[in-house]
Order: C-alpha cells, then structure tokens, then sequence
C-alpha cells in the first residue's frame, strides 16, 4: 500500500511539473511545425526526431516565455535554427518524398486529378530546390507552416515589407519556372 501511494504521489508531481499550455501549445503547432520541419529537411524520421527536439526545448523552456502571442514565432525560431543544425550535419541535399507532401495537402476527388496534383507537387518541389537558402526558408515559413509575414520577419531577422517582396518575388519566380516546365 506504501508502494502505491508512492506511486501515485510520483505520478502527480509529474505531472505538475508540465508547463501550463504545453499539451495545447504541442496539439496545436505540431501540425505546421512537423510541414514546415518536413519541408526543409525531406526525410519523415528526421523530420519527426527534429519536431521532437523542439518541442523538448519548449518544454523546458515554456515557463520563461513572457510574451505568450509571440509563441508562433518563438517555436518556429526554434524549429529553424534545429532544421540549421540538421543541415549542418547533413550537408548532403534529401529528396522529398512526394507522398508525404500529398498526404499533407487535401484529399482529392478522382486518380486523374491525384495524378497531376502530384505531379504539381513534384514540380513545385524540385523547383523550390533551386531558390536560395532564405528564398526556401521564407516560403517554407508562409506556405509550411502558415505563418504571417511579420511572425517570418521576426524570425529571419527582417522587415515585414522585405517578407512580402521577397514572397512576390519568389512566386514569380516559381510560375515563371512551372510555365517553362509546362511548355517543355
């Protein structure tokens, strides 16, 4: 009986050691974290461990945060400089696997048009790969993990307006290089 109440005393304290808001920040962000995370790095299992890296870096740093509305940007913060790390460490490029991305994007009606969705994807990817380092980083940012343009601008050190052109430019470029591709 002694063992039990030890137990559950354990148990509790525990669980009172969980930040207040970890479990809803975690079911929250993890979606977009695990895209954007995905995105850079192209590799499922990487992409996971690294989701877990952040989140075990807010969890002991949850407490500390004294601006809860800026949690979006603190965590992608956080998920950008892991995915350096990563980089860092794996120099090498990784193809992404375009049935991840698929199953990250809506359902879709008929094989035909799953067919060219994915082929899209494929496309857009490979013409992604081409951009530049902070291109890839910003667009991942907007379109990953649905960030605002300022939230990307606190993260990669720059102004609201600078996000916003560098988007239009880079979407420019990338129909540009999707109608050279369809034409081809």
């Amino acid at each position: 009986m002694l063992e039990s109440t030890k137990h559950d005393e354990a148990h509790r304290t525990s669980r009172s050691r969980v930040p207040d808001g970890f479990v809803e920040t975690y079911k929250q962000y993890y979606p977009r974290l695990f895209a954007y995370i995905y995105a850079r790095v192209g590799d499922t299992q990487q992409a996971e461990d690294i989701v877990s890296d952040v989140f075990e870096r807010v969890y002991s740093k949850l407490d500390s945060l004294r601006n809860r509305d800026a949690l979006a940007t603190w965590l992608f913060t956080i998920a950008r400089n892991a995915i350096v790390s990563y980089v860092r460490k794996h120099s090498r490029e990784t193809a992404v696997d375009h049935d991840v991305l698929s199953e990250l994007s809506p359902a879709t009606a008929s094989v035909e048009s799953e067919v060219m969705h994915r082929e899209d994807l494929a496309g857009v990817a490979r013409a992604v790969l081409t951009f530049s380092r902070r291109e890839q980083d910003i667009i991942s940012l907007k379109f990953d993990a649905e960030l605002a343009n300022a939230q990307i601008g606190e993260i990669m050190g720059l102004t609201e307006q600078n996000i916003r052109v560098i988007i239009f430019r880079t979407i420019r470029k990338l129909r540009k290089i999707m109608a050279a591709e369809r034409t081809a």
